[in-house]
Protein backbone atom coordinates (compact mmCIF):
# COMPACT_ATOMS: atom_id res chain seq x y z
CA UNK A 1 0.00 0.00 0.00
CA UNK A 2 2.10 2.64 -1.38
CA UNK A 3 0.20 5.77 0.40
CA UNK A 4 -2.97 7.32 0.96
CA UNK A 5 -4.71 6.52 -2.47
CA UNK A 6 -4.15 3.13 -1.41
CA UNK A 7 -5.85 4.30 2.31
CA UNK A 8 -8.94 5.47 0.22
CA UNK A 9 -9.34 2.66 -1.94
CA UNK A 10 -9.42 0.09 1.31
CA UNK A 11 -11.31 2.23 2.76
CA UNK A 12 -14.46 2.37 0.09
CA UNK A 13 -14.11 -1.40 0.10
CA UNK A 14 -14.95 -1.59 3.37
CA UNK A 15 -17.79 0.81 2.93
CA UNK A 16 -19.05 -1.09 -0.32
CA UNK A 17 -19.59 -4.63 1.56
CA UNK A 18 -21.93 -2.47 3.98
CA UNK A 19 -24.18 -1.05 1.33
CA UNK A 20 -27.74 -3.17 1.00
CA UNK A 21 -28.30 -5.00 -2.49
CA UNK A 22 -30.51 -3.85 -4.52
CA UNK A 23 -33.26 -1.38 -3.76
CA UNK A 24 -35.18 -0.68 -0.42
CA UNK A 25 -33.23 -1.93 2.24
CA UNK A 26 -32.37 -5.00 1.07
CA UNK A 27 -30.37 -8.15 3.08
CA UNK A 28 -26.27 -7.60 2.94
CA UNK A 29 -24.03 -10.11 3.25
CA UNK A 30 -23.59 -10.80 6.26
CA UNK A 31 -19.64 -10.50 7.19
CA UNK A 32 -19.93 -9.94 10.82
CA UNK A 33 -23.00 -11.03 13.48
CA UNK A 34 -24.50 -7.81 13.60
CA UNK A 35 -24.97 -8.24 9.75
CA UNK A 36 -26.33 -11.18 9.83
CA UNK A 37 -28.55 -10.40 13.13
CA UNK A 38 -29.60 -7.71 10.84
CA UNK A 39 -30.37 -9.65 8.09
CA UNK A 40 -32.89 -11.14 10.27
CA UNK A 41 -34.42 -7.45 11.47
CA UNK A 42 -34.97 -6.51 8.40
CA UNK A 43 -36.90 -9.11 7.29
CA UNK A 44 -39.75 -8.76 10.14
CA UNK A 45 -41.16 -5.32 9.88
CA UNK A 46 -43.07 -3.42 12.21
CA UNK A 47 -46.86 -2.96 11.81
CA UNK A 48 -46.74 1.25 12.44
CA UNK A 49 -50.31 1.24 11.94
CA UNK A 50 -50.72 -0.58 15.92
CA UNK A 51 -48.31 1.82 17.28
CA UNK A 52 -50.74 4.59 15.53
CA UNK A 53 -54.05 3.52 16.72
CA UNK A 54 -52.31 3.11 20.55
CA UNK A 55 -51.42 6.42 20.36
CA UNK A 56 -47.51 5.76 20.79
CA UNK A 57 -46.95 7.94 17.65
CA UNK A 58 -47.83 10.99 16.03
CA UNK A 59 -49.64 10.88 12.59
CA UNK A 60 -47.26 12.96 11.34
CA UNK A 61 -44.25 10.43 12.43
CA UNK A 62 -46.74 7.65 11.39
CA UNK A 63 -47.41 8.92 7.63
CA UNK A 64 -43.31 10.09 7.45
CA UNK A 65 -41.93 6.45 8.69
CA UNK A 66 -44.48 4.42 6.90
CA UNK A 67 -44.35 5.47 3.79
CA UNK A 68 -39.95 5.90 4.02
CA UNK A 69 -40.00 2.12 5.09
CA UNK A 70 -42.01 0.87 2.11
CA UNK A 71 -40.48 2.81 -0.46
CA UNK A 72 -37.76 2.49 -2.62
CA UNK A 73 -34.15 4.75 -2.56
CA UNK A 74 -35.65 7.01 -5.27
CA UNK A 75 -38.71 7.66 -3.31
CA UNK A 76 -36.84 8.04 -0.10
CA UNK A 77 -34.01 10.28 -1.91
CA UNK A 78 -36.85 12.53 -3.14
CA UNK A 79 -38.78 12.69 0.81
CA UNK A 80 -35.23 13.57 2.16
CA UNK A 81 -34.90 16.46 -0.19
CA UNK A 82 -38.42 17.47 0.39
CA UNK A 83 -37.98 17.45 3.97
CA UNK A 84 -35.18 16.44 5.78
CA UNK A 85 -35.63 18.22 9.26
CA UNK A 86 -38.46 15.50 9.54
CA UNK A 87 -36.75 12.41 8.55
CA UNK A 88 -34.52 13.56 12.02
CA UNK A 89 -37.46 14.57 13.74
CA UNK A 90 -38.75 11.18 13.08
CA UNK A 91 -36.16 8.82 14.10
CA UNK A 92 -35.37 11.12 16.97
CA UNK A 93 -39.02 10.42 18.18
CA UNK A 94 -38.98 6.86 17.40
CA UNK A 95 -35.97 6.25 19.25
CA UNK A 96 -37.21 8.22 22.26
CA UNK A 97 -40.78 7.06 22.61
CA UNK A 98 -40.20 3.50 21.60
CA UNK A 99 -38.91 0.66 24.80
CA UNK A 100 -39.78 -2.65 22.67
CA UNK A 101 -36.57 -4.25 21.79
CA UNK A 102 -37.84 -5.71 18.78
CA UNK A 103 -39.13 -2.57 17.01
CA UNK A 104 -36.09 -0.55 18.52
CA UNK A 105 -33.97 -2.91 16.61
CA UNK A 106 -35.74 -1.96 13.19
CA UNK A 107 -35.77 1.80 13.88
CA UNK A 108 -31.66 1.89 14.50
CA UNK A 109 -31.17 -0.89 11.62
CA UNK A 110 -33.50 1.18 9.40
CA UNK A 111 -31.58 4.55 10.10
CA UNK A 112 -28.01 2.98 9.77
CA UNK A 113 -29.16 1.69 6.44
CA UNK A 114 -30.38 5.40 5.71
CA UNK A 115 -26.87 6.60 6.59
CA UNK A 116 -24.97 4.65 4.54
CA UNK A 117 -26.91 4.63 1.63
CA UNK A 118 -25.86 9.14 1.66
CA UNK A 119 -23.65 10.30 4.16
CA UNK A 120 -24.95 13.99 4.01
CA UNK A 121 -27.79 12.65 6.01
CA UNK A 122 -25.48 12.45 8.70
CA UNK A 123 -25.71 16.66 8.66
CA UNK A 124 -29.37 16.56 8.99
CA UNK A 125 -29.41 15.16 12.21
CA UNK A 126 -26.91 17.76 13.17
CA UNK A 127 -28.60 20.50 12.12
CA UNK A 128 -32.03 19.39 13.77
CA UNK A 129 -30.58 18.92 17.51
CA UNK A 130 -28.91 22.23 16.53
CA UNK A 131 -32.23 23.72 16.22
CA UNK A 132 -33.92 21.82 19.21
CA UNK A 133 -30.96 23.01 21.21
CA UNK A 134 -30.66 19.39 22.25
CA UNK A 135 -27.20 17.44 21.21
CA UNK A 136 -27.10 14.92 18.42
CA UNK A 137 -25.58 11.91 20.83
CA UNK A 138 -27.26 11.67 23.98
CA UNK A 139 -30.13 10.03 22.20
CA UNK A 140 -27.69 7.25 20.96
CA UNK A 141 -25.45 7.06 23.89
CA UNK A 142 -27.79 6.44 26.19
CA UNK A 143 -28.72 2.77 23.85
CA UNK A 144 -25.01 1.70 24.68
CA UNK A 145 -26.37 0.96 28.32
CA UNK A 146 -29.69 -1.74 27.03
CA UNK A 147 -29.03 -5.06 27.43
CA UNK A 148 -29.75 -5.82 24.14
CA UNK A 149 -26.59 -6.08 22.37
CA UNK A 150 -27.78 -5.65 18.70
CA UNK A 151 -28.82 -2.18 20.11
CA UNK A 152 -26.19 -1.39 21.70
CA UNK A 153 -23.86 -1.69 18.57
CA UNK A 154 -26.11 -0.72 16.19
CA UNK A 155 -26.30 2.48 18.25
CA UNK A 156 -22.60 2.69 18.12
CA UNK A 157 -22.08 2.93 14.74
CA UNK A 158 -24.51 5.48 13.65
CA UNK A 159 -22.71 7.00 16.47
CA UNK A 160 -19.72 6.44 14.69
CA UNK A 161 -21.47 7.59 11.15
CA UNK A 162 -22.14 10.98 12.55
CA UNK A 163 -19.10 11.57 13.97
CA UNK A 164 -16.82 10.43 10.61
CA UNK A 165 -19.37 11.93 8.44
CA UNK A 166 -20.42 15.30 9.67
CA UNK A 167 -19.32 18.67 8.77
CA UNK A 168 -18.27 19.21 12.12
CA UNK A 169 -16.12 17.05 14.23
CA UNK A 170 -17.44 15.16 17.35
CA UNK A 171 -16.80 17.48 20.37
CA UNK A 172 -14.10 16.39 22.88
CA UNK A 173 -16.04 15.49 25.68
CA UNK A 174 -17.95 13.23 23.66
CA UNK A 175 -15.34 12.04 21.41
CA UNK A 176 -13.75 11.07 25.22
CA UNK A 177 -16.39 8.72 26.45
CA UNK A 178 -17.06 7.32 23.43
CA UNK A 179 -13.62 6.22 22.38
CA UNK A 180 -13.24 5.23 26.04
CA UNK A 181 -16.69 3.03 25.11
CA UNK A 182 -14.85 1.52 22.33
CA UNK A 183 -11.53 0.63 24.10
CA UNK A 184 -13.55 -1.10 27.05
CA UNK A 185 -15.23 -3.22 24.15
CA UNK A 186 -12.23 -4.50 22.77
CA UNK A 187 -10.76 -5.50 25.81
CA UNK A 188 -14.05 -7.38 27.03
CA UNK A 189 -13.71 -10.89 26.86
CA UNK A 190 -15.76 -13.24 25.00
CA UNK A 191 -17.06 -10.40 23.12
CA UNK A 192 -19.07 -11.02 20.11
CA UNK A 193 -19.54 -8.05 18.43
CA UNK A 194 -15.67 -7.48 18.73
CA UNK A 195 -15.87 -7.14 14.82
CA UNK A 196 -18.40 -4.47 14.98
CA UNK A 197 -16.24 -2.46 17.95
CA UNK A 198 -13.57 -2.85 15.29
CA UNK A 199 -15.38 -1.47 12.28
CA UNK A 200 -16.10 1.39 14.58
CA UNK A 201 -12.81 2.13 15.02
CA UNK A 202 -11.87 1.84 11.86
CA UNK A 203 -14.01 4.54 11.13
CA UNK A 204 -12.60 6.72 13.64
CA UNK A 205 -9.30 6.48 12.73
CA UNK A 206 -9.66 8.00 9.00
CA UNK A 207 -9.57 11.27 10.91
CA UNK A 208 -6.12 12.70 12.80
CA UNK A 209 -7.76 14.38 15.18
CA UNK A 210 -9.74 11.14 16.01
CA UNK A 211 -6.31 9.29 16.34
CA UNK A 212 -4.50 11.59 18.42
CA UNK A 213 -8.13 11.35 20.80
CA UNK A 214 -8.05 8.02 20.98
CA UNK A 215 -4.00 8.11 21.83
CA UNK A 216 -4.53 9.88 24.97
CA UNK A 217 -6.92 7.37 26.24
CA UNK A 218 -4.27 4.85 25.94
CA UNK A 219 -6.36 2.62 22.71
CA UNK A 220 -3.16 1.56 21.67
CA UNK A 221 -2.54 -0.50 24.87
CA UNK A 222 -5.50 -1.83 24.23
CA UNK A 223 -5.53 -2.90 20.23
CA UNK A 224 -1.93 -4.35 21.40
CA UNK A 225 -3.76 -6.64 24.21
CA UNK A 226 -6.24 -7.84 22.06
CA UNK A 227 -3.76 -8.97 19.15
CA UNK A 228 -1.40 -10.53 21.87
CA UNK A 229 -4.07 -12.95 22.55
CA UNK A 230 -4.05 -16.33 21.57
CA UNK A 231 -7.66 -16.72 20.45
CA UNK A 232 -7.26 -13.81 17.97
CA UNK A 233 -8.96 -14.45 14.79
CA UNK A 234 -7.84 -13.54 11.53
CA UNK A 235 -10.73 -10.74 11.03
CA UNK A 236 -9.81 -8.95 13.78
CA UNK A 237 -6.48 -9.39 13.43
CA UNK A 238 -6.77 -7.76 10.20
CA UNK A 239 -9.07 -4.77 11.50
CA UNK A 240 -7.06 -3.98 14.63
CA UNK A 241 -4.19 -4.13 12.43
CA UNK A 242 -5.78 -1.75 10.03
CA UNK A 243 -6.48 0.81 12.82
CA UNK A 244 -2.87 0.50 13.87
CA UNK A 245 -1.87 1.15 10.16
CA UNK A 246 -4.44 4.81 10.09
CA UNK A 247 -1.96 6.02 13.12
CA UNK A 248 0.61 5.34 11.52
CA UNK A 249 -0.07 7.87 8.70
CA UNK A 250 0.34 10.89 11.13
CA UNK A 251 4.15 10.53 11.30
CA UNK A 252 4.01 11.87 15.06
CA UNK A 253 2.01 8.77 16.41
CA UNK A 254 3.96 6.35 13.65
CA UNK A 255 7.19 7.93 15.65
CA UNK A 256 5.32 6.70 19.20
CA UNK A 257 4.71 3.16 18.00
CA UNK A 258 7.91 1.49 19.56
CA UNK A 259 6.71 1.98 22.90
CA UNK A 260 4.14 -0.42 22.42
CA UNK A 261 5.97 -3.19 21.08
CA UNK A 262 3.76 -2.81 17.87
CA UNK A 263 6.79 -4.79 15.92
CA UNK A 264 7.18 -7.68 17.55
CA UNK A 265 3.28 -8.45 17.87
CA UNK A 266 2.65 -7.85 14.21
CA UNK A 267 6.13 -9.80 13.05
CA UNK A 268 4.39 -12.79 15.56
CA UNK A 269 1.07 -12.65 13.55
CA UNK A 270 2.92 -12.19 10.07
CA UNK A 271 5.19 -15.33 10.38
CA UNK A 272 1.73 -17.41 11.27
CA UNK A 273 -0.74 -15.96 9.35
CA UNK A 274 -2.29 -17.78 5.98
CA UNK A 275 -4.73 -14.86 4.83
CA UNK A 276 -3.81 -12.80 2.33
CA UNK A 277 -5.52 -9.71 3.05
CA UNK A 278 -3.60 -10.17 6.65
CA UNK A 279 0.12 -9.84 5.15
CA UNK A 280 -1.38 -7.16 3.34
CA UNK A 281 -2.17 -4.74 6.16
CA UNK A 282 0.85 -5.96 8.41
CA UNK A 283 3.12 -5.18 5.43
CA UNK A 284 1.55 -1.40 5.19
CA UNK A 285 1.67 -0.98 8.70
CA UNK A 286 5.57 -2.01 8.72
CA UNK A 287 6.50 0.05 5.27
CA UNK A 288 4.59 2.88 7.16
CA UNK A 289 6.75 2.76 10.26
CA UNK A 290 9.90 3.10 8.11
CA UNK A 291 8.26 5.66 5.66
CA UNK A 292 6.52 8.19 7.84
CA UNK A 293 8.57 9.28 10.90
CA UNK A 294 10.78 12.28 9.85
CA UNK A 295 13.17 11.45 12.99
CA UNK A 296 15.49 9.13 11.09
CA UNK A 297 17.13 7.50 14.26
CA UNK A 298 13.72 5.92 15.20
CA UNK A 299 13.52 4.73 11.71
CA UNK A 300 16.44 2.88 12.12
CA UNK A 301 14.96 1.86 15.24
CA UNK A 302 12.20 0.30 13.90
CA UNK A 303 13.97 -1.04 10.69
CA UNK A 304 16.36 -3.00 12.96
CA UNK A 305 13.26 -4.09 15.52
CA UNK A 306 11.75 -5.85 11.99
CA UNK A 307 15.32 -7.26 11.79
CA UNK A 308 15.51 -8.73 15.06
CA UNK A 309 12.17 -10.06 15.00
CA UNK A 310 13.08 -11.97 11.71
CA UNK A 311 10.82 -9.64 9.40
CA UNK A 312 13.38 -10.95 6.70
CA UNK A 313 13.11 -14.53 6.54
CA UNK A 314 9.48 -13.55 6.69
CA UNK A 315 9.79 -11.80 3.75
CA UNK A 316 12.24 -14.29 1.82
CA UNK A 317 9.26 -16.60 1.72
CA UNK A 318 6.80 -14.18 0.75
CA UNK A 319 9.03 -13.07 -2.02
CA UNK A 320 8.58 -17.03 -3.50
CA UNK A 321 4.56 -16.50 -3.67
CA UNK A 322 2.67 -15.10 -6.42
CA UNK A 323 0.47 -12.36 -5.52
CA UNK A 324 -1.79 -10.46 -7.82
CA UNK A 325 -2.21 -7.66 -5.45
CA UNK A 326 0.06 -5.04 -6.76
CA UNK A 327 0.08 -3.17 -3.32
CA UNK A 328 2.18 -6.66 -1.88
CA UNK A 329 4.39 -7.00 -4.12
CA UNK A 330 5.29 -3.02 -3.97
CA UNK A 331 5.55 -2.87 0.24
CA UNK A 332 7.77 -6.38 -0.45
CA UNK A 333 10.18 -4.76 -2.53
CA UNK A 334 10.49 -1.81 -0.08
CA UNK A 335 10.83 -3.62 3.47
CA UNK A 336 13.17 -5.59 1.52
CA UNK A 337 15.64 -3.06 0.47
CA UNK A 338 15.38 -0.85 3.98
CA UNK A 339 15.62 -3.90 6.10
CA UNK A 340 18.72 -4.98 4.44
CA UNK A 341 20.55 -1.33 4.21
CA UNK A 342 19.77 -1.44 8.15
CA UNK A 343 21.11 -4.99 8.23
CA UNK A 344 24.49 -3.63 6.19
CA UNK A 345 24.73 -0.52 9.24
CA UNK A 346 24.25 -2.94 12.24
CA UNK A 347 26.78 -2.53 14.71
CA UNK A 348 27.07 -4.83 17.67
CA UNK A 349 25.78 -2.37 20.32
CA UNK A 350 22.43 -1.90 17.96
CA UNK A 351 21.82 -5.77 17.36
CA UNK A 352 21.96 -5.78 21.47
CA UNK A 353 19.92 -2.73 22.03
CA UNK A 354 17.23 -3.50 19.52
CA UNK A 355 17.07 -7.17 21.36
CA UNK A 356 16.87 -6.22 24.42
CA UNK A 357 14.03 -3.44 23.44
CA UNK A 358 11.88 -6.27 21.81
CA UNK A 359 11.84 -7.91 25.13
CA UNK A 360 12.96 -11.14 23.35
CA UNK A 361 16.22 -12.14 24.86
CA UNK A 362 18.30 -15.14 23.72
CA UNK A 363 21.99 -16.17 23.89
CA UNK A 364 23.34 -14.09 20.52
CA UNK A 365 27.32 -13.82 20.03
CA UNK A 366 27.29 -10.62 21.83
CA UNK A 367 25.80 -11.61 25.87
CA UNK A 368 28.95 -13.91 25.70
CA UNK A 369 31.86 -11.35 24.28
CA UNK A 370 34.20 -9.19 26.32
CA UNK A 371 35.07 -7.41 23.81
CA UNK A 372 31.27 -6.38 23.16
CA UNK A 373 30.81 -5.78 27.14
CA UNK A 374 34.55 -4.29 27.34
CA UNK A 375 33.67 -1.75 24.90
CA UNK A 376 30.25 -0.90 25.79
CA UNK A 377 28.69 -1.70 29.36
CA UNK A 378 29.37 2.28 29.60
CA UNK A 379 26.38 2.57 27.14
CA UNK A 380 23.85 0.92 28.89
CA UNK A 381 23.59 4.50 30.75
CA UNK A 382 22.55 5.93 27.80
CA UNK A 383 19.00 7.60 27.41
CA UNK A 384 18.61 7.56 31.54
CA UNK A 385 19.59 3.72 32.13
CA UNK A 386 16.76 2.88 29.27
CA UNK A 387 18.30 -0.68 28.64
CA UNK A 388 18.82 -1.39 32.02
CA UNK A 389 15.52 -0.40 32.86
CA UNK A 390 14.63 -2.90 30.49
CA UNK A 391 16.05 -5.57 31.74
CA UNK A 392 14.95 -5.07 35.10
CA UNK A 393 11.54 -4.74 33.84
CA UNK A 394 12.13 -8.22 32.25
CA UNK A 395 13.51 -9.85 35.20
CA UNK A 396 10.21 -8.68 36.83
CA UNK A 397 7.67 -9.63 34.40
CA UNK A 398 8.78 -12.53 32.58
CA UNK A 399 8.26 -15.98 33.12
CA UNK A 400 10.36 -17.28 30.32
CA UNK A 401 13.67 -19.05 31.38
CA UNK A 402 15.62 -18.11 28.40
CA UNK A 403 14.58 -14.50 29.18
CA UNK A 404 15.22 -14.60 32.65
CA UNK A 405 18.74 -16.14 32.54
CA UNK A 406 19.96 -13.35 30.04
CA UNK A 407 19.06 -10.32 31.41
CA UNK A 408 20.47 -11.78 35.04
CA UNK A 409 23.88 -11.83 32.51
CA UNK A 410 23.70 -9.12 31.02
CA UNK A 411 23.12 -7.20 34.67
CA UNK A 412 26.04 -9.16 35.75
CA UNK A 413 28.23 -7.92 33.13
CA UNK A 414 27.18 -4.51 33.74
CA UNK A 415 28.36 -4.64 36.72
CA UNK A 416 31.67 -6.33 35.78
CA UNK A 417 32.67 -3.60 33.62
CA UNK A 418 31.46 -0.56 34.57
CA UNK A 419 32.80 0.27 37.80
CA UNK A 420 29.74 2.10 39.41
CA UNK A 421 27.55 -0.75 38.00
CA UNK A 422 27.00 -1.91 41.66
CA UNK A 423 25.74 1.82 42.96
CA UNK A 424 23.48 1.80 39.28
CA UNK A 425 21.69 -1.92 39.79
CA UNK A 426 21.23 -1.05 43.40
CA UNK A 427 19.32 2.40 42.26
CA UNK A 428 17.29 0.58 39.82
CA UNK A 429 16.04 -2.12 42.36
CA UNK A 430 17.78 -5.11 40.16
CA UNK A 431 20.09 -6.35 43.03
CA UNK A 432 16.79 -7.69 45.35
CA UNK A 433 15.39 -9.24 41.93
CA UNK A 434 18.25 -11.01 40.72
CA UNK A 435 18.73 -12.60 44.76
CA UNK A 436 15.31 -13.95 44.27
CA UNK A 437 16.24 -16.07 41.10
CA UNK A 438 18.61 -17.72 43.46
CA UNK A 439 16.05 -20.06 44.36
CA UNK A 440 14.07 -20.22 40.97
CA UNK A 441 13.12 -23.92 39.80
CA UNK A 442 15.06 -23.79 36.19
CA UNK A 443 18.60 -24.52 36.79
CA UNK A 444 20.04 -22.21 34.04
CA UNK A 445 18.15 -19.12 35.93
CA UNK A 446 19.75 -20.21 39.13
CA UNK A 447 23.03 -20.39 37.65
CA UNK A 448 23.31 -17.15 35.56
CA UNK A 449 21.57 -15.30 39.42
CA UNK A 450 24.48 -16.70 41.23
CA UNK A 451 26.78 -15.41 39.14
CA UNK A 452 25.42 -11.84 38.77
CA UNK A 453 25.00 -11.85 42.53
CA UNK A 454 28.30 -12.94 43.03
CA UNK A 455 29.57 -9.93 40.94
CA UNK A 456 28.06 -7.95 42.73
CA UNK A 457 29.46 -8.28 45.62
CA UNK A 458 33.18 -9.52 44.58
CA UNK A 459 36.18 -8.26 42.26
CA UNK A 460 37.69 -11.30 41.60
CA UNK A 461 36.12 -11.91 38.54
CA UNK A 462 38.53 -14.57 36.74
CA UNK A 463 38.80 -15.91 40.08
CA UNK A 464 34.73 -16.74 40.33
CA UNK A 465 35.06 -17.81 36.62
CA UNK A 466 37.77 -20.90 37.59
CA UNK A 467 35.95 -22.21 40.27
CA UNK A 468 31.68 -21.78 38.57
CA UNK A 469 31.28 -23.65 35.25
CA UNK A 470 27.80 -23.01 34.22
CA UNK A 471 25.26 -26.15 34.25
CA UNK A 472 24.90 -28.30 31.27
CA UNK A 473 21.47 -28.82 29.76
CA UNK A 474 18.89 -30.65 31.80
CA UNK A 475 21.49 -31.32 34.07
CA UNK A 476 21.51 -30.19 37.90
CA UNK A 477 23.63 -26.68 38.92
CA UNK A 478 26.78 -27.43 41.44
CA UNK A 479 24.86 -27.42 45.29
CA UNK A 480 25.84 -23.42 45.31
CA UNK A 481 23.53 -22.08 42.60
CA UNK A 482 20.76 -24.42 44.66
CA UNK A 483 21.91 -22.54 47.57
Amino acid sequence: MAGIESFGNVISNIEDLEKGAGKGFGAQVATSLLQERANDVRANRVNWQSYLQGQMISPEVYNFISKFDMANMEVRTAMLQENPQQFAATFYSLINQIAKDQTLEYILTMLDDALQEDKARVDFFKEYAKKKKESVWNPFFHLLDREDKFIVYQSSRIIGKIACWSKEPMDKRNLQFYLNWIKDQLKSPSNEYLQTAARCLQMMLRIDMYRWAFVDVEGISAIVSVLAGSKVGFQIQYQLTFCLWCLTFNSMLAERMTRYNIIPILADILSESVKEKVTRIILATFRNLLEKPEDRDIVQDHALSMVQCKVLKQLELLDGRKFDDQDIVDDLAYLNEKLQRSVADLSSFDEYSTEVKSGRLEWSPVHKSDRFWRENAIRLNEKSYELLKILVRLLETSKDPLILSVAAHDIGEYVRYYPRGKNVIEQLGAKHIVMQYLSHEDPNVRYEALIAVQKLMVHNWEYLGKQLEAPKTDTPVMSAAKA
